[in-house]
């Protein structure tokens, strides 16, 4: 599913077209995503104007003025910008493509979900305390992801090291995989016990973290299966992958076997002579 480089890669390739338009129109296509599209979307969002977007997690966050519009790309979703075009020449929705934002320009914000797990929603108040976002951890690449607070916040804990790293009140936005390469990169077995983990360590799994997403980000984030950026090009991260999918493969750096193994019901992958 899209981890955080592939929403930032995605809330960095819409925020050009759609910052400071206006909305001219809505299409819902198919209101049964994961949570119900409102029915009166269209009358709340037309007539309005985008001031930013903004990630946060893996939400997608639409500032328009009286109120702010969630998107989420589930496990399958992807956003495309589609420019004007000559009206002789639309591009017709295909099958999926449940979710229009139209703007004064006729540039179209489209949401395309198979497996409909996405997700619009709108919320007027603080967005902080929308119940999805209220008990979010901090941001990875900022100053407040840091070796002291993940310390202090992994003390007593028995979950292992990577089930910690991907519970979203821990830190957010590390998926499975980038935290299968950031372990990786720290040297850290992903079946460690969080609580057992010293500063030290910690300090370097910070940084592998950090390095990590932002090259993610840097190739466009990675495309298994449906994601393609807002253009609808793939990203090219999983060229770069030390473990990941690479299950019985020769190590990179040691030259040992890589192992495939499941936790919480997801796979990880590590090296044994290189993670302890």
């Amino acid at each position: 599913m899209p981890e955080l480089p592939e929403v930032e890669t995605t809330c960095r390739g819409i925020a050009p077209h759609l910052t400071g338009k206006l909305i001219a129109n809505v299409i819902i296509r198919n209101a049964m995503l994961r949570w119900p599209i409102p029915h009166d979307l269209p009358e709340l969002l037309s007539g309005s104007t985008i001031q930013a977007v903004v990630r946060r997690a893996k939400y997608l966050l639409l500032d328009c003025g009286r109120g702010i519009l969630i998107l989420h790309l589930g496990m399958s979703g992807s956003l495309r910008v589609l420019l004007p075009r000559l009206a002789q020449s639309p591009e017709l929705p295909r099958k999926h493509d449940h979710f229009d934002l139209i703007l004064n320009d006729q540039t179209i914000l489209r949401l395309h979900d198979p497996r409909r797990f996405g997700a619009v929603l709108w919320h007027a108040g603080n967005i902080a305390q929308h119940p999805l976002l209220t008990n979010l951890g901090p941001e990875p690449l900022t100053a407040d992801f840091n070796a002291q607070r993940l310390f202090a916040r992994t003390r007593g804990l028995r979950a292992s090291i990577k089930q910690t790293l991907m519970n979203n009140q821990v830190v957010v936005g590390v998926g499975n995989i980038y935290a299968n390469e950031a372990l990786f990169l720290a040297g850290i077995n992903p079946k460690v016990t969080a609580g057992r983990i010293g500063k030290g360590r910690y300090e370097r799994l910070i940084q592998a973290i950090k390095h990590t997403l932002q090259l993610a980000i840097e190739a466009g984030g990675s495309s298994l299966r449906d994601f393609v950026h807002s253009d609808g090009t793939p990203g090219y991260f999983q060229q770069q992958y030390w473990v990941y999918g690479r299950g019985g493969k020769q190590c990179k750096q040691c030259a040992g076997v890589i192992k495939q193994i499941k936790q919480g019901q997801r796979s990880s992958f590590y090296c044994p002579g290189c993670q302890h």
